[in-house]
């Protein structure tokens, strides 16, 4: 375990050694990247009409230059200094050509500093050295689940929904989907659309599905009478349909088998023109899906063949050890039953588990525990057996059911910033540790190790340096009024819709990426920005940093700002895992 550690540290040492070898590379890169969104790259070569006012964004009449790269004030971008007489189209189509030319050449920089996945990404400084007790969350947090467990919960709620809501028996033809759903989604529940928002509640267009089938645009924009989701219709504050919302944010991991088996029955009813309630089905999809859970089944199932659903936590008792070893206290708040995460901790950490654990809550019922002064905690034996005496402080070795916070402060004195809470649930588990209680949080997001090594391919590099350089293309040339110019700058218009389907469907062909909605952050990736103070692929990841690291997030600059800044050249003697230089985020 020490040399795979060893050897990550290493690849990140290396990284960011790179980044160093790389620095005039990347003040280039750095250099054409400001230029282009700045409007600084282009100086207008066409002759001015009169009557016409001068163009915006610096572009004025004279010779093409790059005139924000200060070792080369007047380099040409194009062959002419002036277009006196020469084809506008063809002036334009020069001006693309050399754009392509000059992104091409920064996708080797780009590459050679790929995003590590085994990084911690930060939303607001924290310093480990601060932190004194660690909390976890168990599901996909201490445990992670093979694909297994997510075709076993959506086999299992259909044949419920068959057999106890009498729903048609050709239900059973259909199997879990693993690719075609994300999380993060939302579900209009009365008009049985699933869907992908940004952080401006606007739909993504091409991302609305009924069914397994995608609604077409102009459809979409007709029932919403355009693509804003009002605030009023959106999930409550828990992404939940209730009190009116009709949206259903779906966040959970295990959320995956209950979207698809939406809309696989959506998909059923729609093939054999059944004519059908949405908000029934929804509800029935939900209870199903539900008595997966309090019924027990699930929990029984995997319990009966542990090594087909978990996957062997080697690296997660390495973390828990290593807190251990530090004199760090922990403990666990989870919503699965003791029996169930007995089992599945002693296969990922052994029989001792319990001994790392200063304080252990299962059947949480979060997000009830954080905000539910009423239940009291009860004592729960090895055997399951619940004991009636009040309980007067929270022992280590003990296990505990329900519960909530404010007797857990009262009873741990464990308040503030000195907590840090890991959890896969951003809403559930985070949110209001972080609101209304000062915790720090970390959020785990599988799913980030997969998009970073995506996002590090030279297909989407290549594809999104060009993106960005086509649309800085767009930007700047629109002021040329006159219909060959337009038609010119349409043409590159269709090119950037077509290359951002193609980047969504790099990641999901149905709902593209889940951290963005094109050009926009989703809305999971608002929530994950507001509740998490660091974010990561797993807890493996912390074994990359020592517990007096500091994290700190990239200054992201603001619209008016200017997009690179100089500290990213010159971070100096620091040798810890750096979040590498502007990668354009997935769409």
């Amino acid at each position: 375990m020490r040399s795979r550690c060893k050897g990550a540290m290493s690849s990140l040492a290396s990284s960011f050694s790179s980044l160093l070898r790389n620095r005039e590379s990347l003040q280039r890169l750095a250099t054409f990247s400001n230029a282009l969104h700045s409007g600084g790259i282009w100086k207008r070569t066409l002759p001015r009409q009169p009557g016409t006012r001068s163009p915006p964004y610096g572009l004025a009449a004279g010779g093409i230059t790059c005139h924000r790269c200060p070792q080369n004030a007047e380099a040409p971008i194009s062959t002419s200094a002036s277009v006196m007489g020469q084809d506008v189209t063809g002036w334009l189509w020069s001006i693309y050509d050399e754009t392509k030319k000059k992104t091409e050449d920064l996708i080797p920089v780009i590459l050679s500093n790929a995003v590590n996945p085994d990084t911690i990404f930060a939303n607001n400084e924290m310093s480990l050295q601060d932190i004194e007790i660690y909390g976890f969350d168990y599901d996909y947090t201490l445990a992670f689940y093979s694909s297994r467990l997510h075709t076993l919960i959506f086999s299992i709620a259909r044949d419920i929904l068959v057999q106890e809501h009498r729903y048609p028996e050709g239900l059973k033809e259909y199997d879990y989907i693993p690719e075609f759903v994300i999380r993060g989604l939302h579900y209009d529940v009365q008009k049985a659309l699933l869907m992908k928002i940004d952080a401006f509640h606007y739909i993504q267009l091409g991302t609305v599905y009924r069914g397994l089938h995608p609604v077409p645009d102009k459809e979409v924009i007709a029932m919403y009478e355009g693509s804003h989701v009002p605030l009023e219709i959106m999930s409550d504050f828990y992404g939940k349909s209730s009190h009116g919302h009709t949206m259903k944010q779906f966040m959970d991991i295990f959320s995956l088998p209950e979207m698809t088996l939406l809309s696989c029955v959506n998909d059923y009813f729609m093939k054999h023109n059944i004519d059908y309630e949405p908000v029934h089905l929804y509800k029935d999809v939900k209870e199903a899906i539900g008595d997966v859970h309090v019924k027990g089944i699930l929990y029984r199932a995997v319990e009966a063949d542990i090594e087909k659903y978990i996957c062997y936590g080697e690296q997660t008792h390495a973390v828990l050890r290593k807190l251990s070893e530090n004199g760090k206290k922990m403990f666990l708040i989870t919503n699965s039953p003791f029996d169930f995460v007995d089992r599945g901790m002693n296969y990922i950490v052994g029989k001792d588990w319990r001994d790392l654990f200063d304080v252990v809550i299962v059947q949480a019922d979060k997000p009830g525990f954080f905000n539910d002064r009423r239940k009291p905690f009860r004592r729960v034996t090895d055997k399951g057996v619940l004991l009636w005496d009040r309980i007067h402080k929270l022992e280590k070795g003990k296990i505990y059911k329900q519960g909530n916070l404010y007797e857990f402060l009262r009873l741990t004195g464990w308040r503030g910033s000195k907590v840090l809470y890991f959890g896969d649930h951003i809403y559930s588990d985070l949110a209001d540790l972080t609101l209304k209680h000062g915790w720090r949080t970390g959020a785990i997001i599988p799913e980030l190790r997969k998009e970073i090594k995506i996002m590090n391919t030279e297909e989407y590099v290549h594809t999104m340096t060009w993106l960005q350089g086509l649309t800085g293309l767009v930007e700047r040339m629109q002021v040329h009024r006159d219909p060959a110019s337009q038609a010119v700058v349409q043409e590159w218009i269709k090119e950037r819709e077509s290359i951002r389907s193609q980047t969504k469907d790099i990641f999901n062909s149905q709902f593209g990426s889940l951290f963005r909605t094109y050009h926009n952050p989703t809305y999971f990736s608002r929530r994950l920005s507001r509740f998490a103070d660091i974010y990561m692929a797993s807890l493996s990841c912390l074994l990359n940093y020592d517990l007096h690291h500091t994290f700190f997030p990239r200054r992201n600059p603001l619209q008016h700002e200017s997009p690179f800044w100089p500290e990213l050249g010159g971070a100096g003697t620091v040798d810890v895992p750096v979040q590498v230089l502007g990668k354009s985020p997935p769409q």
